[in-house]
């Protein structure tokens, strides 16, 4: 429910504001408002590094339910939402929208009530509000009148629906007529590239420093082969080991962590596992004879091909019970979001200063293109620092490539399809982006080279294709 509701939003959001800015600065204001999207995210990546990884803010209710972290993260991100419902109350209809749909007279006085909101804060409030001219819209999607019909509730219901529906259809499709059936061809390719290339760096990069994490881990392991231990208690934390070949008779295992911990072909006889948490701990082809696990958190999938004869369970614990402490790379994961959201910033107020001065074109274009460049040289990335500073420069580069995207599409389309043509274009976005994560995830595990020459062959001819878009810096609103 949430992302279809946010998919309705977004359109709608610049579609509106746009129709009240001065066309001398209605590029840097809609690109303030993209702004607040990466403030948005910020915000979002901060909460879920501050909140997430303490997993000890947590209450139970009952046996059941479990209050976590998480779910604190989730109340906090609602906020912002509760907010902007509450300030919409406080905002106008659209004058454009109430002239469309024949309402003259409130199109009127909300157009009077921004005069004189902006004489007054221009020191002029004396000034009278006055109309020359209104070019009235032509009226295109009436709904049908049928309250009067003699048909029953339901069949009125049916026909007010299929009265939508068929406006919607109409609306969309004029998308594709003169005269923006071109724009939105070539804009559809851009959208496209952008989209598939920036969503799918933006979910391969936190696997890229999980991989790399994982070699540098998998290389300080530590082999133990042969071992025969007995009557001895183990009371300390077990970490990146490997355990071979190994006999372990009257010895008990307690209050410990055992951390990417395998043992492999091992025997255990008459031991005792107690108050043990466990993370990527896994006992393969073991034989396990006369030993009891106490509150542990060692389910069966952790006993992989191993042969239990004689053992007894208490009190197992399920889900992970290892802190974010104790799992450092899913720490890392959120810090390394965090700063590559924060990266955008500068990219952000740059787009805002010279959107109306060099022209949403060339920065479409260029940023498109830089990035695409700045995509080829993460293929010489090989450690954790150089990838996070590639993906801070990335990131800083493409958000002006967005700012002008969001800007063009708004000014290109009239008012009666403007939300429309955004909304089908943001849609077309998302399908993009899932295409993306797809086909970069699957690559992620194999080779690095293809994702990289792939994100930056789209990205770099997606900037063409926008270079061949109308400018629209001096243009009216249709």
């Amino acid at each position: 429910i949430s992302p279809f509701r946010i998919g309705g939003a977004v359109p709608t959001v610049f579609s509106y504001f746009s129709e009240v800015l001065a066309r001398e600065k209605r590029g840097e204001h809609l690109s303030w408002l993209c702004m607040f999207w990466m403030i948005g995210g910020i915000y979002a990546s901060a909460m879920a590094w501050a909140i997430i990884p303490h997993y000890g803010w947590s209450f139970s209710m009952g046996s059941a339910y479990q209050f976590h972290s998480w779910r604190v993260f989730v109340i906090v991100c609602a906020l912002p939402c509760v907010s902007s419902v509450v300030a919409l109350t406080f905002m106008p209809e659209s004058p454009r929208f109430l002239l469309e749909v024949g309402k003259h007279d409130e199109a009127w006085m909300i157009l009077k009530q921004i005069h004189d909101t902006n004489m007054r804060a221009r020191g002029q409030p004396e000034k009278v509000f006055t109309v020359n001219r209104i070019k009235t819209p032509k009226q295109i999607d009436e709904l049908i009148e049928i309250e009067s019909d003699t048909g029953t509730w339901y069949r009125r219901c049916f026909v007010r629906i299929r009265t939508e529906l068929y406006g919607i259809w109409l609306t969309f499709m004029r998308c594709f007529n003169y005269p923006v059936k071109d724009n939105t061809i070539k804009l559809t390719a851009v959208w496209f590239t952008l989209s598939f290339g920036y969503y799918g760096l933006s979910v391969w990069f936190p696997d890229v420093i999980k991989h790399l994490q994982s070699d540098e881990y998998a290389s300080r392991v530590k082999h133990f082969r042969n071992e025969e231990v007995s009557h001895f208690v183990f009371n300390f934390t077990l970490e990146n080991q490997i355990h071979s070949n190994g006999e372990y008779i009257n010895d008990r295992f307690i209050m410990m962590k055992f951390k990417s911990v395998t043992f492999e072909d091992s025997l255990f006889k008459n031991c005792v596992f107690e108050d043990i948490t466990s993370l990527n701990t896994y006992f393969r082809n073991c034989t396990f004879v006369n030993t009891t696990f106490y509150n542990t958190d060692l389910e069966q999938y952790k006993f992989v091909d191993s042969e239990l004869i004689n053992c007894t369970f208490f009190h197992i614990r399920t889900g992970c019970q290892i802190s974010f402490d104790d799992d450092y790379s899913a720490y890392w994961i959120y810090f390394v979001n965090f700063l590559g959201t924060l990266a955008v910033l500068p990219g952000n107020i740059v787009s805002a200063l010279l959107m109306d001065r060099i022209g949403r074109l060339t920065m479409l274009g260029g940023s498109m293109v830089l990035s695409g460049i700045s995509c080829f040289f993460l293929w010489f990335g090989t450690s954790e620092s150089m990838m996070i500073g590639m993906l801070c420069l990335y990131n800083g580069l493409t958000i002006s490539a967005w700012n002008s995207l969001d800007v063009i599409t708004v000014e290109l389309y009239p008012t009666d399809r403007r939300a429309t043509g955004f909304g089908f274009l943001n849609a077309l976005c998302k399908a993009a982006a899932v295409l993306g994560n797809l086909i970069f995830g699957s690559l992620v595990g194999i080779t690095k080279a293809i994702p990289i020459l792939l994100a930056s062959t789209v990205l770099v001819c997606g900037g063409l294709v926008g270079l061949r878009l109308p400018d629209t810096r001096t243009q009216v609103l249709m």
